[in-house]
């Protein structure tokens, strides 16, 4: 049994990654829209950029194999996974900061799509990554909360692509 999970797992990193990428990203945001709708969660600006960053991610994934160059798929992938590291780490950096910093926070005050129609897409994306209070909250968390687990994907696509496409970059 164990080899035949071994041999099904190396066949779809040789030969489907980025199928897979794209598929588990998709499957991180179906999660997290379920999650909201079924346990009544609200997600934050910065929750919903991060689903945004995932959608870029799968995105990257479907393009990396519809293209069939190693280099442009592994540039897509980890530049998505890169910004979402980013954005994850932003939000954990606002839960744990004090009240009192909190306070002095005031970018996350609308929800992220009516950021993007009042002041456009740049604009939206530089006030959630500011941040707020509303970023703070953890709303549900199992060991991690949802931008642990956020940076946690992230830094797993990272590494299987950097794992997947080592030998493209030959240092000599």
């Amino acid at each position: 049994m164990y080899k035949k999970i071994s041999l099904i797992t190396k066949n779809v990193f040789q030969n489907y990654f980025e199928l897979a990428v794209m598929f588990s990203a998709l499957v991180i945001i179906l999660a997290a829209i379920l999650m909201d709708q079924f346990m009544y969660l609200q997600a934050c600006a910065l929750c919903i950029l991060t689903r945004y960053v995932f959608g870029l991610v799968a995105i990257a994934g479907l393009l990396g194999y519809l293209i069939k160059k190693q280099f442009i798929s592994a540039l897509l992938i980890s530049t998505s996974s890169l910004m979402g590291m980013y954005v994850t780490s932003r939000q954990i950096y606002i839960q744990s900061m004090s009240i009192d910093e909190l306070a002095n926070l005031s970018g996350c005050g609308m929800p992220f799509h009516a950021q993007v129609d009042y002041f456009g897409l740049t604009e939206a994306i530089t006030r959630t990554l500011a941040g707020g209070p509303s970023c703070a909250e953890d709303g549900w968390r199992f060991v991690f909360n949802f931008a642990e687990y956020g940076f946690i994907f992230f830094a797993i696509y990272l590494i299987a692509t950097i794992f997947k496409y080592r030998g493209l970059i030959k240092l000599t």
